[in-house]
């Protein structure tokens, strides 16, 4: 309901986490003024001081020389699935010490913007989450069935970082109530847009642009993008 007022904090752990991972989120500026945003979700399930959030879309040395740092140091991770990417459950059962992960939050488009034009985010070792879970984020459009959600994603890489599958959720659990609600007030289930396409369901016009066609097709045909 428009203007309805739901409070999350029942659903949001007592105490913060406790984990030796620490996050920074490089959300595009974009993200900020949506209304379902996920990332304050993750913010208010772990300490101030491991999960930082960085809102930009150009990230250089001068600007942010704590990142550069965070980059340059070896042990630090970014989640970006990638062709140099490795699963992160393989990378996680080497390291022992409490490591640096960075997310980017955006739409895919705008991840691989930040990703491409900001060489500091080739410094750090590329993961990926293997695609195991579908998203429960179910009231906004993902891309594909295997898509999920900056919160999801922390909350896939943190159990696994952390050794600890009760991370997940606990992570999940504010997001699962966010959408519980908001499908019991009108909102409608989003399929993706995979589904949607395979499925005959797509109901916006074609794009015109040909590069936007072909992703498309990709997406039925089942082609990693």
């Amino acid at each position: 309901l428009p203007g309805t007022k739901v409070c999350l904090c029942p659903f949001l752990p007592v105490h913060p986490l406790k984990v030796s991972t620490c996050l920074y989120i490089i959300q595009h500026p974009a993200e900020e003024s949506r209304v379902l945003r996920t990332v304050p979700l993750l913010a208010a399930c772990l300490p101030p001081d491991k999960c930082k959030i960085l809102v930009g879309r150009r990230f250089n040395e001068d600007r942010y020389p704590e990142l550069a740092t965070v980059c340059r140091n070896p042990s630090t991770l970014i989640l970006y699935p990638g062709a140099e990417a490795t699963n992160l459950e393989e990378v996680a059962v080497m390291s022992s010490s409490p490591s640096v992960m960075i997310i980017i939050d955006g739409t895919w488009s705008q991840a691989k913007d930040i990703f491409y034009k900001n060489s500091l985010f080739r410094l750090p070792k590329q993961v990926q989450l293997k695609p195991s879970i579908s998203s429960q984020y179910v009231i906004r459009t993902q891309p594909t069935n295997t898509c999920l959600s900056t919160l999801e994603c922390a909350a896939v890489a943190l159990a696994i970082m952390e050794k600890n599958k009760s991370i997940q959720e606990t992570i999940l659990h504010p997001l699962q109530a966010l959408c519980s609600f908001q499908l019991q007030h009108g909102a409608q289930i989003h399929h993706s847009k995979e589904h949607l396409l395979k499925n005959g369901l797509y109901d916006k016009p074609m794009p015109k642009n040909k590069r936007k066609l072909r992703r498309m097709e990709l997406l039925v045909n089942n082609v990693k993008i």
